[in-house]
């Protein structure tokens, strides 16, 4: 994706800021930029309106930030952690395996539902840029290693089929729900979230084997 003159001619990535007013100023240009993104395309986003949506001065936005590019990557990395859900447990120990999928279901879907329009941004991005690609490589292996973990612990445990490829199955079950809630918070196929969640779940635990006593 090519890049104004004024953006090749700085350095590739800016340290981050070692102040507490560096540290707002530079967030402010972040929630500014989402907001530029999301009504703008990423395209068609003018570093312009990114500092007048933040209220700081043009100039100001080299202070934190090479390029369109790495504000969109600190865009992207703000809602990374939220996306991950880390306040959902991975299934090991003596959890409810049932009870702990269902919670990670239903935090996903509630949280592409609030960042859909970036989602979508990301999408389009990544399709004609090699670089952002990769973020979204990266973010849907980081779901697939979570669940593969979750998997080998309940083959463990005896309660998911041993002979199933648990690497195989966390990629092809976390992009069954990603593209499921792509499809209905993106594309706008309405779906009520306890139906989803509900019929998620069920695909999932079916697709391990997870015995029906579990379920009860």
């Amino acid at each position: 994706m090519p890049q104004s003159s004024d953006e090749t001619d700085r350095a590739d990535h800016r340290e981050p800021p070692r102040t507490p007013r560096g540290v707002r100023t530079r967030a402010r240009l972040v929630s500014a930029a989402r907001t530029v993104f999301e009504r703008d395309g990423f395209v068609d986003a003018r570093l312009a309106d990114i500092t007048s949506e933040a209220g700081t001065a043009a100039g100001s936005f080299y202070t934190y930030f090479a390029s369109k590019d790495e504000i969109f990557t600190a865009v992207l990395e703000e809602v990374k952690e939220e996306m991950l859900h880390p306040q959902v447990r991975e299934v090991t120990g003596s959890d409810d395996p049932v009870a702990v999928i269902t919670a990670g279901n239903r935090a996903y879907l509630e949280s592409y539902a609030r960042n859909a329009a970036l989602m979508r941004l990301l999408e389009q991005v990544a399709a004609i840029d090699e670089r952002f690609a990769e973020v979204r490589w990266q973010r849907g292996r980081a779901f697939t290693e979570r669940n593969a973990r979750s998997i080998r612990d309940l083959q463990q445990r005896g309660l998911a089929d041993p002979d199933i490829d648990a690497d195989l199955a966390a990629t092809a079950l976390s992009m069954m729900v990603s593209r499921t809630a792509y499809n209905t918070y993106v594309l706008g196929e309405a779906r009520d979230l306890d139906t989803l969640t509900d019929t998620l779940t069920r695909l999932w635990v079916n697709a391990l084997g997870i015995p029906e006593r579990v379920l009860a």
